[in-house]
């Protein structure tokens, strides 16, 4: 709440007010009221009381994993609008549950916090895919390698990541991000093939899990992620990057934070699948598109909440999109344990498709950045 969601909040004040709020532990309830400025007055230890309370319309989830499906239900038979942090679910049977909330209660908006599907520049980047940025997409790759071990005040220090009560360990809670991205970038997985391993003494879950998948579109990609608990080099993450037939698109943040690039690599002179042995063999030149001043997604996804809660407007974070999230990571440990190719077709809520995911925009606008704080800047001019 305060490093990722409060941030957000504060920018649409004019429209969010918060009158309430639940939390177990006092010394954290002050906490958030001191940097929020919601008085203690509205602090309650637990939150069936908030949930009767008439003045609250919607309600956001913060919760360890094995606790949110309870309290997305008990919010939702209380006729409150809920946004509920990821993952939907401790496992596949579990995230079917939520699945159902959603044909339960159709009256009430229901968004599974997912900020990937958000973010500004993955935005832009599916945007200059379906524009046909690199031609049609071969092959996806993305290594990612960091030492985890419980830290203060960071993603591990919390007691319940560290001995998780839910399958997969980090690579649940933390990889649901990235199969989130490679799906909004890529399509559906359909089939997923996994190996992992356990090297890590100082946390719960697999250390390493790699992943080879193919798409929907015949396309075929590579996921390995590596969480030892011992210091390795840095930088160790390759980030992720897809081959076309006609380029090869990346992705960085070689400005800092704060600023994340996406850029398409192109044979110079233009040669592609279908130029000159010389015109491939020529090099590349780059054309980087810079995404600045965005928080990582966190804002749009209030955004489409409010939107939704106030107009009826379509969620992009369903319960099913966050499922299929899931899937890919659990059915890729299933295949580890089974040494076999999983089809994913075979249990998914939804079709599978090669474009699952709408691209979200402000409501009413006609562009992807309209309005928005971020901005955005580079390419081809």
């Amino acid at each position: 709440m305060e490093k990722l969601h409060w941030p957000a909040l504060g920018q649409i004040k004019d429209r969010v007010e918060v009158v309430a709020f639940a939390e177990k532990e006092r010394a954290t309830a002050e906490q958030f009221s001191g940097y929020s400025g919601v008085p203690m007055s509205g602090y309650v230890a637990d939150y069936e009381p908030l949930l009767k309370r008439d003045d609250v319309e919607a309600v956001v989830i913060l919760l360890p994993i094995p606790l949110l499906y309870d309290a997305a239900r008990a919010a939702l038979q209380a006729g409150k609008h809920v946004l509920c942090e990821k993952t939907p679910g401790v496992d596949l049977e579990q995230g079917r549950a939520f699945l159902k909330l959603e044909q339960e209660f159709p009256d009430r908006t229901l968004l599974v916090a997912e900020n990937f599907f958000y973010r500004d520049d993955l935005r832009l980047a599916r945007l200059l895919l379906d524009e046909g940025a690199i031609g049609k997409l071969y092959v996806m790759v993305w290594r990612m390698a960091s030492q985890y071990v419980p830290r203060a005040s960071g993603f591990s220090s919390t007691r319940w990541r560290q001995r998780p009560e839910y399958r997969g360990g980090p690579h649940l809670d933390g990889g649901v991000h990235m199969v989130a991205q490679i799906r909004l970038l890529c399509g559906d997985v359909r089939y997923v093939h996994g190996l992992s391993q356990h090297a890590n003494a100082t946390m719960g879950g697999p250390s390493t899990v790699t992943l080879n998948m193919e798409f929907v579109s015949g396309a075929i990609g590579n996921y390995t992620s590596i969480h030892p608990d011992i210091a390795i080099p840095s930088p160790q993450d390759r980030g992720l990057s897809l081959y076309g037939s006609d380029a090869v698109m990346t992705f960085g943040s070689a400005y800092g934070e704060a600023t994340r690039t996406v850029t398409v690599h192109r044979p110079k002179g233009g040669g592609a699948s279908g130029g000159s042995g010389s015109e491939r063999s020529g090099g590349t030149e780059a054309e980087e598109h810079r995404v600045e001043q965005s928080d990582g997604g966190y804002l749009n996804e209030w955004l489409n909440f409010y939107d939704a809660v106030v107009y009826g407007e379509p969620v992009v974070g369903t319960v099913a999109q966050s499922w299929l999230n899931m899937q890919v990571v659990l059915r890729g440990l299933d295949a580890s344990e089974s040494h076999t190719v999983m089809d994913l077709a075979q249990d998914a809520p939804v079709t599978l498709s090669e474009k699952p995911l709408p691209l979200w925009k402000p409501r009413g606008a006609e562009g992807l950045f309209d309005g928005l704080p971020c901005k955005v800047s580079g390419g081809a001019g």
